[in-house]
């Protein structure tokens, strides 16, 4: 048993929360991370014992075109600012883990500053994927080289040289013995050479004991990434998409089928895989957003922390925050918030008190982190499941229908169950218990001998309602503060107007999942959901790599 087998993360976009301006001027330091140190009570207040922030290295705009790996980007303050966040989190016992942007650099990195100086001299010239001194680009730098997403803003690094190899892997140690970080997420991690990965993985394994590295993958068979060769986890899209999607279509058979393949995929055992669930994140809609259904944030919550894995909250969500993705901006998406604006939702905001209370109720439960899953019962509107964990069931149902339902779930153990969200008794009788569960709601049934505490969840008077809005936009002010840039798409492809350039991309995208989708149907029949699939990813490199798995 790791830490991370019972972490429940809180997710920090460190450049938009801060309200850092959208592009580096490189012009002095600003000491904006001391302002999370109120953010840090927060978090404990929410049940949540872990946090993934980034990215926070020195960039020139949005974080992810790194130049330079060793130092907090000015916008946020110096080393000495980063390390003390991460020891007042060590104090609150909350493990930290860092975004790691290894798969590509921005331009004014030191390798590529001397490319452009020495070109062919350059002693660089092999750090990145298939530089060409008889090409250009759109920067006139006279050569031409790979980059990420077809954007040359991001170089993509050469992580086959083994001198890249060893600089990351310098990276991570200078981070563990500088800021004495507990783990690190990978970004792009579904493009990273997998020879890379294991070399990263070998020098986790070395440089602290429990020492975590997760990846950001879209989709795809995750045990190709996560195994004791590679990464301990990855980040769960299939279940990302289908709690939205399963709720709005009042579809419980499609996060189902997604959780039993998943858990299948792990070896049906809860420590299989232990992917990072997630319901959004600085590069998709705010949950609250995508629901049709307000009122549905109740049972999707309830299953984020109750289904395998590892739970995360993306700040702002557990305020209920909206979010709607632009396609040249993530600007709604990485919002500057103000901690002291939200001062009363504990006691307020049912979404918050929700969250809240399902942190306290997963750290105290430790069948959420360990038990065998198992399906109990599955229409359109109701799912129940148990996670039995030594000999007891501890179940879940939940609830998409406007209306109450009665479920009656086998139980086994003891004389009465209690429902940890209600606070509801009930009896077994005949092995089995009869409970009813409010519409758009649910609960998390336990053995009552069982010493979990019982966690109040919204009342009936706070609950959500189908279009309630819980908290105001934010307002135009700190939106202006950030900006397109805060994207890693820039607002259009060289030469062509904005609005060419969007049906530009959206033409390679549909001929990619036509290319997907003309190969799969030669491999056998399509069903609407591998359909679907197809449809709902839009992202460039993914695809491309989905085309070259057949």
């Amino acid at each position: 048993m790791a830490w991370y087998d019972e972490a429940i993360f809180y997710h920090i976009y460190p450049l938009g929360l801060l309200g850092a301006p959208p592009k580096n001027e490189y012009n002095g330091i600003t000491h904006r991370l001391p302002s999370l140190d109120p953010w840090i009570n927060h978090i404990k207040n929410l049940g949540c014992n872990a946090l993934y922030i980034g990215p926070l290295f020195e960039s020139e705009g949005h974080g992810y075109e790194t130049t330079d790996y060793l130092k907090l980007d000015s916008r946020l303050g110096d080393n000495k600012d980063l390390k003390r966040l991460v020891k007042q989190c060590h104090k609150n016992k909350i493990k930290v883990i860092f975004d790691g942007v290894f798969n590509h650099t921005g331009r004014t990195f030191f390798a590529f500053k001397d490319i452009k100086e020495h070109r062919e001299m350059s002693k660089y010239r092999d750090w990145y994927c298939n530089v060409n001194f008889y090409g250009n680009n759109e920067y006139n730098d006279g050569f031409s080289y790979d980059n990420w997403g077809g954007y040359n803003l991001l170089v993509k690094l050469n992580q086959r040289n083994p001198e890249v190899r060893d600089y990351i892997c310098n990276v991570i140690r200078f981070w563990v013995k500088e800021f004495d970080i507990d783990g690190i997420r990978l970004d792009a991690a579904d493009v990273l050479d997998f020879d890379f990965m294991k070399a990263l993985r070998a020098t986790a394994n070395e440089v602290k004991p429990e020492f975590w590295l997760m990846g950001e993958v879209i989709h795809g068979d995750y045990t190709r990434w996560v195994n004791e060769g590679t990464l301990h986890s990855v980040t769960n899209y299939a279940l990302h998409k289908a709690l939205y999607s399963g709720h709005n279509d009042h579809n419980y058979f499609e996060i189902a089928h997604t959780v039993k393949r998943l858990y299948d995929m792990g070896g049906s055992r809860p420590e299989g895989l232990k992917l990072y669930n997630f319901t959004d994140n600085h590069d998709v809609e705010r949950i609250y957003t995508k629901l049709n259904n307000k009122a549905h944030i109740i049972p999707v919550n309830i299953l984020l922390y109750t289904l395998p894995g590892i739970p995360s909250v993306y700040y702002g969500s557990e305020f209920g925050i909206e979010g709607k993705k632009e396609r040249y901006s993530d600007e709604s998406l990485r919002p500057k918030l103000n901690i002291e604006d939200f001062d009363n939702a504990l006691s307020e905001n049912p979404i918050t008190e929700l969250i809240s209370s399902l942190g306290k109720i997963r750290q105290s439960t430790p069948a959420l982190s360990y038990g065998d899953y198992s399906q109990l019962l599955l229409t359109n509107r109701q799912y129940a499941f148990t996670r039995k964990y030594e000999g007891k069931d501890y179940i879940i149902t939940v609830n998409n229908d406007d209306v109450p339902c009665s479920m009656t779930l086998p139980a086994n153990g003891d004389d009465t169950y209690r429902g940890l969200l209600s606070g509801t008794e009930v009896s077994v009788k005949n092995g089995q218990i009869a409970v009813s569960v409010e519409g758009n709601s649910g609960d998390i049934w336990v053995p009552a001998k069982d010493k979990t505490p019982i966690k109040s969840g919204p009342s009936k008077k706070q609950k959500p309602k189908r279009d309630t809005v819980l908290t105001k936009p934010v307002n135009d002010m700190d939106r202006s503060e950030n900006t397109a840039a805060a994207d890693k798409t820039p607002p259009s492809q060289p030469g062509l107007p904005a609005s060419s350039s969007a049906s530009y991309e959206d033409g390679i995208i549909r001929g990619l999942q036509e290319a997907i989708l003309a190969r799969m149907e030669k491999n056998g029949p399509v069903t609407d959901q591998m359909r679907r699939d197809v449809e709902n990813n839009i992202y460039h490199d993914s695809l491309i790599n989905w085309i070259k798995s057949f």
